[in-house]
């Protein structure tokens, strides 16, 4: 125990248990705090019990105690557990939930300052669309080219940005339909106002105008809350962050909880800046630094606090444990995604004859599709598992619509098949369309498809309807005859170019198009392994029978996002390959912030394991059809030497691979000269090692060396350093460097960023 720390005798039963910094932190209570608390370090035993302290020495009555959690959950049990120290005193803390039940409950006090009444309602994302979807429609806007979910999407994040519509910048303002942005921002709120009606972003950003502009309402809350207190600071975003900064001004008695190497949350508004410069804004402030962890062994932590050294936007920590022993981390390279599925599975099946429980082991991933390899696989072995955060990869509603095309397409009578994707996407066939359609099947006994088509040749339907289900049908019959000469892979890729089904998701642009994307390719990377498209429909019908039979402990398989504050006895990692995790996406539209975001969530995803986590990646992988070769992330070269061992899967096969496969030939190369080597394993020729079972794979490696010089990156030769050019999302700039295809572009309004020459055009002079 520190010198200063308070003799045990004089600490709270409630503190009694907390190590010395987390008594620190809750018995600190004048002034500004920052609980920087690492994972698995407690800090929720911390916060709940400073608040109980605030009560029990009537420092402020419970209602004078503003206390601010992300999720109902986390308010939940900080009611629960503050209840078990302070009693029934805990149910006199009105202000103790979400931001956006606090908001809630202090805009009905105020709503006539912002045009509201006090029974305003809270409408949902379905009836914002619906709102917004008839605004585009009044104002004549191609809603296929500007699509109500990228608006709402657009106005979402403004509002967390804390900004109202005459805050938009000219950035802002051409975003949506080439410069109305502003203009529909404002037609928006003022339709919601004649409503009397506010979405989920209005109950801070009508708040935080409020406190701005009324002083005396400010002053007001300003004198109630004596002490605040914040859960997951890190995540908070800029409307969250100004809310907070005005309430604590006067008082200054604010105590926040994070982690800075825990932000992961930026594409949904966080921004750890707010963590970072905590001290700036409340000078003086008390950092209690929470290290000691309670949840994972030694060379886990020393890896993962090695690998997040390598950020440079952090305010730094160590964490510790006093548990001794423990394994140090694996890192496993693969020749692909398949055997990454089989060397998981057997891994786990290992796992289990030692005694250890499904319920403890964890797959975490970084995109939702690379799913698909494990749950197939663990279908075939019998392995069971539970899908956390998502749907099981052919439950997933874009998986659901490509299926219901393929299976009208080999069996015409399926009428569920075909009800699902009549309209989507969407072709203007409502309700009223359907129900003929049923009535005329079942007049005929046809099934809906044929008595679809006859009811097109007839006057029952408008001509509009007729001539749209004409056009699908024969769709159906062009597809039908296409199955008969094309493989089942690039039958599902024609099929999904020629219904607009890419086209929509393409134009969605919201935060999950992408991933619904990646897992249509998935789902094509997946028939390839089947010779007809009878095999793979049947091969699904068998899966999704398996997953409603199984019962008992499951293998959890979760993406990293989705994992944080869950721990598991044994975790597995597998993707840590450049461009997928790293994300090529995620480097190339936010640079050096978001990789250093990336690197953050890789550090989550190695604080959930407590004592064994396991890292793969695989030498190549198909991605849109094309087998491309991979190396290893960066982050495995950030991981220290001695906190972990690498080995690759070897085989005979790989020395006949190497007796037969020159260094010229091999389109790994350029691997061994851009990194150095860490360990023997991952020595010269490594990657040619993980040629395992070469008997069965060699036409997959002539494959590999033909797509790999191919999927090369050719930079353009019409772009150089000092070019002025043009983006759709940063505007006009001009090239600083350049590396091969990437470009270093100062940005007239965006600052620097980089990004892949084939996203820029020359701007004219």
């Amino acid at each position: 125990m520190p010198p200063n720390a308070p003799a045990q005798q004089d600490v709270p039963p409630y503190a009694a248990m907390l190590n010395a910094p987390q008594r620190e932190a809750v018995l600190t209570t004048d002034g500004p705090v920052l609980m920087l608390a690492g994972a698995g370090t407690g800090k929720t035993a911390a916060l709940t019990a400073r608040l109980a302290h605030l009560v029990a020495m009537r420092l402020a009555w419970p209602s004078e105690i503003l206390c601010v959690t992300f999720t109902n959950k986390a308010a939940r049990e900080m009611r629960e557990r503050v209840g078990r120290h302070i009693g029934d005193a805990v149910e006199g803390m009105p202000w103790l939930g979400t931001f956006h039940s606090i908001g809630a409950k202090m805009l009905r006090r105020h709503a006539e300052l912002v045009g509201l009444q006090s029974n305003y309602t809270i409408i949902d994302t379905d009836d914002q669309l619906r709102l917004l979807k008839q605004m585009i429609r009044d104002k004549d806007i191609d809603e296929k080219r500007w699509p109500p979910r990228q608006l709402a999407g657009l106005i979402d994040r403004w509002k967390n940005r804390g900004l109202n519509p005459p805050d938009l910048g000219e950035v802002e303002n051409e975003s949506y339909a080439n410069g109305l942005g502003q203009e529909m921002y404002t037609a928006y709120q003022d339709r919601l106002k004649a409503l009397n009606a506010c979405d989920f972003g209005d109950l801070l950003l009508h708040m935080l105008n409020i406190l701005r502009r009324e002083p005396e309402v400010l002053k007001q809350y300003q004198k109630r809350f004596k002490y605040i207190l914040v859960d997951e600071y890190q995540d908070t975003n800029q409307v969250q962050y100004l809310w907070l900064r005005l309430l604590a001004q006067e008082r200054k008695n604010i105590c926040v909880v994070g982690d800075d190497d825990q932000s992961i949350y930026s594409w949904r508004g966080a921004e750890v800046a707010n963590i970072l410069k905590f001290e700036k804004d409340f000078p003086g402030a008390k950092v209690v630094k929470l290290e000691q962890n309670y949840r994972s062994t030694k060379p886990i932590l020393a890896a993962a606090s090695g690998l997040i050294d390598a950020n440079s936007q952090r305010l730094g920590k160590e964490l510790w444990t006093e548990q001794e022993g423990g394994d140090k981390l694996r890192v496993i390279g693969v020749w692909d995604a398949p055997e990454e599925a089989r060397r998981v599975g057997e891994e786990i099946e290992r796992l289990e004859r030692e005694g250890a429980s499904l319920d403890e082991i964890a797959i975490l991933v970084r995109a939702q599709y690379q799913t698909r390899e494990f749950e197939d696989r663990f279908i075939q072995i019998g392995l069971n598992y539970r899908i956390i955060g998502g749907f099981r990869f052919y439950e997933r509603a874009e998986i659901r619509d490509a299926l219901a095309y393929l299976r009208v397409i080999a069996q015409p009578q399926d009428d569920l098949a075909f009800e699902r994707i009549y309209n989507q996407p969407k072709r203007g066939l409502g309700a009223k369309t359907l129900e003929k359609m049923h009535q005329h099947a079942r007049a005929t006994g046809l099934p809906l498809a044929a008595a679809s088509l006859q009811l097109a040749d007839s006057d029952e339907l408008p001509k509009r309807a007729a001539n749209t289900i004409g056009g699908l049908m024969r769709q159906f019959l062009h597809w039908r005859e296409l199955s008969e000469q094309m493989s089942p892979a690039e039958l599902l890729r024609t099929v999904m170019d020629e219904n607009g089904y890419n086209e929509m998701l393409e134009k969605e642009k919201s935060a999950d198009s992408a991933g619904r994307q990646e897992n249509i390719s998935e789902l094509a990377r997946a028939m390839e392994e089947y010779p007809t498209l009878g095999d793979f429909l049947e091969h699904v019908s068998l899966v999704m029978e398996n997953d409603r039979a199984n019962e008992g402990e499951k293998v959890t398989i979760m993406t990293m996002h989705a994992a944080k504050g869950l721990e598991f006895d044994n975790v597995f990692l597998p993707g840590w390959e450049e461009g997928v995790f790293p994300s090529q996406r995620a480097i190339d539209e936010g640079g050096l912030a978001s990789l250093e975001e990336e690197r953050r969530l890789a550090y989550v995803a190695i604080t959930r394991a407590k004592r064994k986590c396991t890292i793969l990646h695989a030498a190549n992988r198909r991605i849109y059809g094309q087998w491309t070769s991979s190396i290893p992330s960066r982050f495995v070269d950030d991981l220290p030497d001695e906190h972990y061992d690498a080995e690759t899967t070897m085989s005979g096969g790989a020395s006949l691979w190497r007796a037969n496969w020159s260094e010229s030939d091999d389109p790994f190369a350029h691997v061994s000269a851009a990194r150095p080597d860490k360990s023997s394993a991952r020595g010269p020729g490594w990657q040619r090692a993980l040629a395992t079972g070469y008997e069965t794979k060699q036409p997959r490696i002539a494959e590999s060396r033909r797509s790999a010089a191919s999927f090369a990156a050719k930079p353009r030769s019409d772009v150089a350093v000092g070019a002025k050019v043009f983006h759709d999302k940063f505007g006009y700039g001009f090239v600083m460097d350049q590396d091969g295809n990437k470009l270093e572009i100062e940005f007239e309004n965006s600052g620097l960023k980089r990004v892949v020459d084939s996203f820029v055009t020359l701007a004219e002079d």
